[in-house]
């Protein structure tokens, strides 16, 4: 079994910054893609950020394009989010996901961050 943790939410004022991290860990198998999922208070999970493990091209969410950065450092088996310019609507359940594949649904998901945004 593959285990995600996730790790730097937190508080942080508006226009601030953070950056998130999920360490992998447990059974070594071969994950081609990434990405971040999040979900606030009496909302749908969404889409954050994704990409192939292996870098290239990544690809966001409107909401967020420009002021986040989804990148892995794969000798860690980490990925990574990098978020500038945070406002209240970014505040959220960040999760972490990853797949077998490079297109379909994510095999694993980890339990998420809590990240709040105080205006």
């Amino acid at each position: 079994q593959v285990q995600l943790v996730e790790s730097g939410g937190g508080g942080v004022q508006a226009g601030g910054s953070l950056r998130l991290s999920c360490a992998g860990s447990g059974r070594t198998v071969s994950r081609k893609g990434m990405a971040w999922f999040r979900q606030a208070p009496g909302k749908e999970r969404e889409f954050v950020a994704g990409g192939p493990v292996t870098g290239g091209t990544s690809y966001y969410a409107d909401s967020v394009t420009g002021r986040f950065t989804i990148s892995s450092d794969n000798a860690k088996n980490t990925v990574h989010l990098q978020m500038n310019s945070l406002n209240a609507e970014d505040t959220a359940v960040y999760s972490c996901a990853l797949r077998l594949g490079f297109t379909g649904p994510y095999d694993y998901w980890g339990q998420g961050t809590q990240v709040t945004v105080s205006s």
